[in-house]
């Protein structure tokens, strides 16, 4: 049996993380309301709703990477990326503002450009590579 492609694990790896990711804004919705940014305008639903609202579209998208409609979830999950960069960055200041501890805190500030490395993975997995070709009919 051929062992599968380097593609094939990045997108496995790309699903299992951000399915698992999005589920656990449901298991643990209180930790991630309150990383949401207070300063968020008002007319968004409350944090708790924005919790599972992305927790969903983590699902949605992580398993989306594994169909044809990779290039989608790509673009879905570099945007969701981007939109939630906001309550890392916060999360970073609110923790130093609070005088926390600094084992967690380092972790939180090495977080963010990681934030860059999974924008880039995703980039490369699911919109760099080329599309997959159509099936054509049959001329008869």
């Amino acid at each position: 049996m051929p062992l599968p492609s380097r593609r094939t694990v990045s997108l496995w790896t790309l699903a299992v993380l951000f399915v698992g990711a999005g589920v656990n804004h449901f298991v643990r919705p209180d930790g991630y309301a309150s990383i949401v940014p207070p300063w968020l305008p008002g007319w968004l639903p409350g944090a708790v709703v924005l919790v599972y609202l992305s927790g969903v579209a983590e699902i949605v998208l992580g398993a989306l990477v594994l169909t044809r409609w990779k290039r989608w979830a790509g673009w879905g999950l570099v945007l969701l990326l981007v939109a939630v960069y906001p309550a890392n960055v916060y999360m970073a200041l609110d923790h130093a503002a609070r005088g926390g501890a600094e084992p967690l805190q380092t972790i939180l500030w090495l977080r963010l450009p990681l934030q860059g490395v999974l924008v880039g993975w995703v980039v490369r997995a699911c919109l760099l590579t080329p599309p997959e070709p159509r099936a054509t009919p049959a001329l008869s």
